[in-house]
């Protein structure tokens, strides 16, 4: 019986072997194609940039920024180069220029690009080779920038809208700029012959006619409860407003009106207020309205709860703006 039972064992043991031996398998390491180990250079006609990825998607992001980064290395160049003629030397001030345009570039958008070449590398890794048509890339700069300065001019000429509307108009269209400088940096490494001085003009126009309408604009505050005026008075000097009593068309009051209830709970002094802001311009006509609703709380007094309804309002106008609070378009 013993006998039976230890060839019983030595069989199982035998087929166990055989069951768990394996032949080693080798994986062939996957060949990375040439275009991705040593891509084209980019020449006077196209840029090339190759870029990797968890899918096509981000490969493609990243392939983008890297010619972005080779223009930033232009523009960093072309910068240090006229400085050493003109110094002999790259001083601090202009190395901090070339820093921040270099941050600047890989903001601007590349809208049309070609994917030359693309493969799966493996590991859940996507790569892609692209190429950038320097003259459409340079082309596509400048029709963004004509159809800006198309719109302001064509605005310019119907002359309509109330001072703040034309200010916010002014305030959109140079806050879309705001980038001018840098993309026609971009644009003057693209073509050697480009010149931006008329753009650099218009620009300096189109803030300078904002200045000039900010200046001759001013704001008025009435409330009731005087307290409240103060944040509101804040958040439209930071914008650059005069707050100042006149009497022109380019004059705006805000009137506060306030309704506050007073309630004790649990040893708290509590007062919830109901206030009303109300725009209006040189000849009473409302333009904006809002209202707000502040719990301001205490442990010691109605008084000082109602500071800290002044406190949250003051907040309100740091968090989200004046214009929000007062739902103007400023």
């Amino acid at each position: 019986m013993r006998k039976i039972v230890y060839g019983v064992l030595t069989v199982l043991l035998l087929l166990t072997a055989c069951g768990t031996a394996k032949e080693r398998v080798v994986v062939k390491e996957k060949q990375l194609p040439a275009w991705y180990l040593k891509p084209p250079a980019s020449d006077m006609h196209a840029l090339y940039g190759v870029g990797e990825g968890r899918d096509k998607k981000e490969a493609l992001s990243n392939a983008l920024s890297s010619i972005l980064a080779t223009l930033s290395v232009s523009i960093s160049s072309q910068y240090s180069a006229k400085s050493v003629i003109k110094e002999g030397h790259i001083n601090s001030q202009d190395a901090t220029y070339v820093n921040e345009t270099q941050s600047e570039v890989k903001k601007i958008r590349i809208s049309n690009y070609q994917i030359v070449q693309s493969a799966a590398l493996g590991f859940k890794k996507y790569a892609v080779l692209v190429k950038v048509d320097r003259v459409k890339f340079f082309k596509s700069l400048r029709q963004e920038l004509d159809q800006d300065f198309t719109e302001l001019e064509i605005w310019e000429q119907k002359k309509k809208g109330t001072v703040l509307q034309k200010l916010a108009f002014y305030n959109r269209v140079a806050n879309k700029m705001a980038d001018l400088k840098n993309r026609l940096t971009v644009m003057s490494v693209l073509n050697d012959s480009f010149d931006p001085k008329p753009y650099l003009q218009k620009y300096e126009t189109l803030l300078s006619r904002r200045d000039q309408l900010l200046k001759n604009i001013t704001f008025w505050v009435v409330a009731d409860y005087r307290a409240l005026a103060a944040p509101i008075e804040k958040g439209l000097s930071e914008k650059k407003f005069r707050i100042k009593r006149v009497n022109n068309h380019s004059h705006f009051t805000v009137f506060i009106k306030s309704s506050m209830q007073q309630a004790k709970s649990y040893g708290f002094y509590i007062v919830r207020s109901e206030i009303r802001l109300e725009t209006k311009d040189a000849y009473g006509t409302q333009i904006a309205a809002n209202i707000l609703h502040i719990t301001g709380n205490s442990s010691q007094s109605f008084s000082i709860a109602k500071q800290d309804v002044v406190k949250k309002l003051n907040q309100l106008v740091v968090q989200k703006g004046v214009a929000k609070i007062l739902n103007l378009n400023i």
